[in-house]
C-alpha cells in the first residue's frame, strides 16, 4: 500500500472528471505536507493547471475535491489552492498492516531496472588507506546497497591504483632489504616503509632516483623478477585493504585496477589519433576542445591572462608513457562494452571535477552516448581547528588508526553506560559503535559539505548519532524479551487499531520509509535517509513515552507491540542500507 501513489491516482481521475486537461501527468504529484496541522499530504495540482484551464485555482481545487472519491482521507483547501489530504486512522491502520507484511517494508522497486557501475574507494596499492578514502568508500557502498534494493543491477568496482611510479621505488627498496615477517603481519605498513625509504633517498640522491626509474621501466617491459615483486605487492596490498573493508562491511564485485587496462592503452590511443580526436602537441598526444561548447562550459578551456586558452587532456606523454587519463578512457569502454553499463557513478573527491568533465566529454565524442556518466563528488573532512584533518606530522591520518581511535572513544561510553555483563561483550559493542559511528557521521552530512571530525560527538548516545539510533532499536526490541514466546507467536497485525495521536504519528513516519529510500538516488544523498531515520527514532520515543505498551491490554496492547516491531525493523533495515549493523543489546 503506497498512500501517496493511491492519492495521486485518485487525484488524476478527479482532475479528468472536473474536465481539466493534463498536458504532463508526471508533474502531478502528492507529497508529504510541510505542516501537519493542514494534513498528511498535499498537492499543488490545481494551482499548476488553473491558468491553462482558465479557472480560479481555489475554485478548481474545490471541483477536484468534490469529484475525488476516497475513503483514505479527509480533504481541505488551503492558501491559493493547495489540496490537503488528512489520512483517516483506519487507512493508517491498513497501511501499517500492509507495510509489516511487505517483503521490502514499503520500498517499491523501480519498473525500469538499469545496470549501474559504481567506482569508489580506489586506494593505491602498497599504501595504507588514509582518512581521505573514507568518504568515497562509505558513500559508494551505501549508494550501491540502495540502488540494489530499488531493483537495479549494481556492479561495484574498486579501480585501485596498482600501476605507476611508486612501484619503481617499492621494487628498488624491496631488493635492498624487505622484512618478510612484517609483510605477513602488517603488509601495508611494510610496503609503505619501503616506499618512503626509496622516496626519501631519491630526493637526496639522483643516482637512487634513476635506479628507481629503471626498476619501473624494467617492470613495464615485463622483467620477470620485477613482475614477481609487483604481483606480491598487489596480493599483499589486497590482503591488507580487505582487513579494513571487512571491518567497514564493504564489498566489491571487481578489483579492476589500472593495470587491468595496460594492453588496451596503445590501441586506444592509436584509434583516438586515427579518428581525429587526438593530436600531437609538444611531443605529447592530447585531446583538445571540440569547440562545440561556449568557453565557460568547455572543460578543455581555461581562462588565463585575460583570455581563454586550451587545457588539453594528455593521453600519451612525450616520453611515450600513458597516464591515468588514458586508463580512465579505457575503463569507460570496458564498462560499457563488457558490462553493458547504463550508468557509471564515480564517487570521487570534488577536486577531480575538471578531470571527470573532460573524461565524460571524451566518452560522448567517442560515441558512448547511451551511458549516463556521473561524478558523485564530496567535500573535505576537517579537524577541530577547521582545517583539513591531518596528523601532527602533517600527514593524513591512516584509516585504521582513525577507526581504532573511534573504538577507544566508544569503549569509554560503553564502560560508563552499558548494561552488558562481560568485558568481551563490551569490547564487541565498542567496536560496533565506534566503526559505525564514523560511518553514520559521514553519511549524515550532505556529501558536498565539509564536516568536523569529532569522535566524542560521534559516539554520544544523545544527538543525531548512530548510538542514538542503536538505542532506539534496542529499546524497541527489549520489549519482546519481556514477553513469553507464546504471546509473540500470537501477535496478529490484522487485528490492530490505531486510535491515539502518537500511534497515528509513528504510523505516518513509518509510511514515509519507501520514499525516503527512493529519493536518496535523486541526487546521491544518503543524508536524506539518515535524517529520516533520526526523525523516525524521535517519533518512536515520543510514542513510547505517551503510549505504555506492556501496561496496555487487548487490541491496544497488540497494536502497540506491532508498532514497536515494525519500527525496529525499519530502523534496522534503513541502517543496513547505510551499511551499518545494529546491536541487539546495549
Amino acid at each position: 500500500m503506497n498512500i501517496p501513489a493511491l492519492l495521486r491516482e485518485k487525484l488524476l481521475i478527479a482532475l479528468e472528471t472536473a474536465g481539466v486537461e493534463i498536458p504532463d501527468p508526471a508533474r502531478i504529484q502528492v507529497s508529504a505536507a510541510a505542516d501537519l496541522q493542514f494534513g498528511d499530504y498535499q498537492s499543488n495540482a490545481a494551482m499548476m493547471l488553473a491558468k491553462p484551464a482558465k479557472k480560479n485555482p481555489r475554485e478548481l481545487a474545490q471541483q477536484v475535491v468534490d469529484a475525488m472519491d476516497s475513503d483514505l482521507c479527509e480533504m481541505s483547501i488551503a492558501g491559493p489552492g493547495f489540496i490537503n489530504f488528512k489520512i483517516t486512522p483506519a487507512a493508517w491502520t491498513q497501511n501499517v498492516i500492509a507495510q509489516g507484511n511487505a517483503p521490502l517494508l514499503g520500498i517499491h522497486q523501480v519498473p525500469d531496472s538499469q545496470t549501474i557501475v559504481i567506482d569508489f574507494s580506489a586506494p593505491n596499492v602498497a599504501k595504507p588507506m588514509h582518512i581521505g578514502h573514507i568518504r568515497s568508500t562509505i558513500i559508494g557502498e551505501c549508494l550501491g546497497r540502495i540502488a540494489d534494493r530499488l531493483g537495479h543491477q549494481v556492479i561495484k568496482d574498486n579501480h585501485i591504483g596498482d600501476w605507476g611510479t611508486q612501484f619503481g621505488m617499492v621494487t628498488w627498496a624491496w631488493k635492498k632489504g624487505v622484512d618478510e615477517g612484517a609483510l605477513e603481519t602488517d603488509p601495508l605498513q611494510e610496503l609503505l616503509r619501503l616506499y618512503r625509504n626509496a622516496s626519501d633517498l631519491s630526493k637526496e640522491d639522483d643516482k637512487v632516483r634513476e635506479e628507481c626509474r629503471q626498476e619501473l621501466v624494467a617492470l613495464q617491459q615485463g622483467d620477470a623478477e620485477n613482475k614477481a615483486i609487483w604481483d606480491r605487492c598487489v596480493e599483499l596490498s589486497k590482503k591488507g585493504l580487505n582487513q579494513i573493508y571487512d571491518r567497514l562491511g564493504v564489498t566489491f564485485d571487481h578489483w579492476m585496477g589500472e593495470s587491468a587496462y595496460n594492453d588496451q592503452l596503445a590501441p586506444l590511443v592509436s584509434r583516438l589519433e586515427q579518428e581525429g580526436l587526438a593530436r600531437e602537441s609538444e611531443g605529447a598526444l592530447c585531446l583538445f576542445s571540440s569547440e562545440e561548447n561556449p568557453p565557460k562550459k568547455d572543460p578543455f578551456k581555461i581562462h588565463r591572462d585575460g583570455e581563454w586558452q586550451d587545457q588539453p587532456m594528455i593521453v600519451r606523454k612525450n616520453d611515450g608513457a600513458f597516464n591515468y587519463a588514458t586508463t580512465d578512457i579505457a575503463t569507460v569502454e570496458h564498462r560499457v562494452q563488457e558490462w553493458q553499463a547504463d550508468q557509471i557513478w564515480y564517487v570521487v573527491d570534488f577536486r577531480q571535477g575538471s578531470h571527470f568533465e573532460q573524461l565524460f566529454d571524451v566518452a560522448h565524442r567517442m560515441g558512448y552516448n547511451q551511458v549516463d556518466l556521473v561524478h558523485v563528488s564530496f567535500g573535505t573532512i576537517l579537524g577541530k581547528d577547521g582545517k583539513p584533518l591531518k596528523t601532527r606530522a602533517g600527514d593524513l591520518p591512516q584509516l585504521a588508526d582513525v577507526l581504532d581511535d573511534a573504538v577507544k572513544a566508544a569503549r569509554l561510553v560503553v564502560g560508563e553506560k552499558s548494561h552488558l555483563d562481560t568485558e568481551e561483550e563490551k569490547d564487541q559493542l565498542a567496536e560496533l559503535i565506534g566503526v559505525n559511528s564514523v560511518k553514520f557521521t559521514e553519511l549524515a552530512h550532505h556529501r558536498m559539505s565539509d564536516y568536523v571530525f569529532d569522535l566524542d560527538k560521534m559516539v554520544a548516545l544523545e544527538g543525531d548519532t548512530a548510538p542514538y539510533l542503536f538505542y532506539s532499536y534496542v529499546r524497541a526490541r527489549s520489549i519482546f524479551r519481556k514477553l513469553e514466546q507464546e504471546e509473540i507467536d500470537r501477535l496478529n497485525a490484522e487485528q490492530i487499531q490505531l486510535t491515539e495521536p502518537a500511534e497515528i504519528h509513528i504510523a505516518r513516519m513509518l509510511a514515509r520509509y519507501g520514499d525516503s529510500v527512493r529519493v536518496v538516488l535523486d541526487d546521491y544523498r544518503p543524508n536524506l535517509l539518515c535524517s529520516y531515520l533520526l526523525e523516525l527514532a524521535r517519533s518512536f520515543h515520543s510514542f513510547f513515552e505517551a503510549c505504555p505498551v506492556l501496561k496496555s491490554e487487548g487490541v491496544q496492547r497488540e497494536t502497540r507491540l506491532i508498532l514497536c516491531d515494525l519500527t525496529s525493523r525499519v530502523i534496522q533495515d534503513g541502517l543496513n542500507l547505510l551499511g551499518i549493523d545494529v546491536p541487539e543489546r546495549m
